[in-house]
């Protein structure tokens, strides 16, 4: 399968090249761009990018006004790249619709990983099963198994599981879960993923504990 174009968005050179030439190492596809107002162009014009890795503190359009105008027209997954590790600066990211917040100084292989997870949910991987943590789960059959015994979920249940388990590392906001688990024209609160996710966890026995609460910001599944 051919790998995802990823757009890379950083004043400065030396960490352009620093990401790109990891995403490069693991057969990524890679556009830059040295500011705002050219990342949006790039983005636009091509039409074939599959996810934006971008900086927040950039001459002409920062990082916040970039992912606004993309979010006007486009739900393409965005890893925010930052100095500041103000919680507030955090908060705002998620409400922007960011996929994923990670503060300078970073680990690269970090970065790799929060990418692969990302671009797995944006459906990269065609497998039908896979395990994760002591949980397998098949997406054709609608079976899971925990530590070798068979758990009966709903159909949402299964599909909170198989979101969390697919976004693995990264923090999820409640509205995106919503967003992606019920559709976008569902219209409840979003308080109704607290409810599913203490029954989920609750038949899910001890590996319930992988499913982490973010305060502040909605879930988080660690395995």
């Amino acid at each position: 399968m051919e790998k995802a174009k990823i757009l890379v968005v950083d004043d400065e050179s030396r960490m352009r090249k620093l990401v790109s030439d990891f995403l490069h190492h693991e057969g990524y596809a890679v556009v830059e761009a040295e500011d705002g107002e050219k990342a949006v162009d790039i983005f636009f014009e091509r039409g074939d990018i599959a996810l934006i890795i971008l900086d927040v503190m950039m001459p002409k359009m920062d990082g916040w006004q970039v992912c606004r105008e993309i979010r006007r027209h486009s739900e393409v997954p965005i890893i925010m790249l930052t100095a500041k590790s103000d919680e507030k600066d955090e908060l705002q990211g998620f409400e922007l619709g960011v996929d994923e917040y990670i503060s300078k100084p970073f680990s690269p292989k970090i970065l790799m990983a929060r990418v692969e997870a990302i671009l797995r949910r944006a459906g990269a991987t065609g497998d039908d099963s896979f395990e994760v943590g002591g949980i397998k789960i098949d997406k054709a059959s609608h079976e899971v198994i925990i530590d070798g015994k068979p758990v009966d979920l709903s159909v949402k249940e299964f599909e909170l599981l198989l979101y969390f388990m697919t976004n693995r590392g990264i923090a999820l906001s409640r509205e995106k879960i919503l967003n992606n688990v019920w559709n976008y024209d569902y219209f409840g609160d979003a308080r109704t993923i607290d409810t599913h996710v203490k029954k989920l966890r609750a038949k899910m026995g001890s590996k319930g504990d992988l499913i982490k609460t973010i305060w502040g910001i909605g879930y988080k599944f660690e395995a």
